[in-house]
């Protein structure tokens, strides 16, 4: 039985515009359960020990931010762990696609759940043959926002049979903490290509060409 794994997060909220979030993404991280990712996790977790952080769950947003748990770690530490995060995408075996929209051109939350809803299901539609390819497709998602699972649920469950979902806690899978990665570097090239980057972002990614070296390009490769 052949079965594909999505694991599903999302950047943004169906708030009102804000200057501060001007969108919403959502990206997926695909993998096919037939390929064996032990030695890649396996890795991970070992370059994760040597910093001191066994079985962390990382959160890029935050760590770029200097919120919540890295609030005290030096600019250093926090791209050593974004690092090993960004190791890890790249050499494990997984496909990547973000869809997004621009909030200020969305009069509300309505129209916004139908663009990124149309933009999910033009995705699938486009890569129909490898969907289908498989028997069972499993997402996962964290329900962090009622929106997000509706479009998930109303888009895979139109185009795709043997569709199932599954609620995730980001602590128990690495690949989810790949799609909130993928989020947050997605978010960063939009806000490049806007030059709207905040302070934060400017020091921790120190500058253009390191952005798109080490974070866009290794990211990019792995589109699907």
């Amino acid at each position: 039985m052949k079965e594909l794994s999505i694991f599903v997060d999302e950047s943004g909220d169906f708030g009102e515009y804000d200057p501060h979030s001007p969108f919403y993404i959502i990206s997926m991280v695909m993998h096919d359960q037939a390929v064996n990712i032990t030695e890649d996790l396996a890795k991970l977790e070992t370059q994760m020990q040597y910093l001191g952080l066994p079985h962390h769950c990382v959160h890029a947003g935050p760590i770029i931010r200097s919120e919540h748990e890295y609030k005290e770690y030096t600019v250093e530490n926090k791209r050593k762990i974004l690092k090993n995060m960004m190791t890890f995408t790249r050499k494990v075996d997984v496909k990547v696609k973000s869809i997004h929209i621009e909030k200020k051109n969305k009069d509300d939350s309505v129209e916004a759940v139908g663009k990124l809803s149309k933009l999910l299901a033009a995705f699938i539609r486009a890569n129909m043959d490898f969907f289908i390819g498989y028997d069972c497709v499993k997402i996962y998602y964290d329900n962090g926002q009622v929106e997000v699972s509706r479009i998930l649920s109303s888009v895979f469950n139109v185009l795709l049979d043997n569709v199932e979902f599954r609620r995730v806690l980001p602590s128990e899978y690495r690949l989810f903490q790949v799609a909130d990665l993928i989020c947050t570097i997605k978010l960063a090239e939009l806000k490049l290509e806007k030059h709207i980057l905040s302070k934060s972002e400017k020091i921790f990614f120190e500058d253009v060409r390191t952005l798109k070296k080490n974070y866009l390009k290794p990211i990019s490769q792995k589109e699907m």
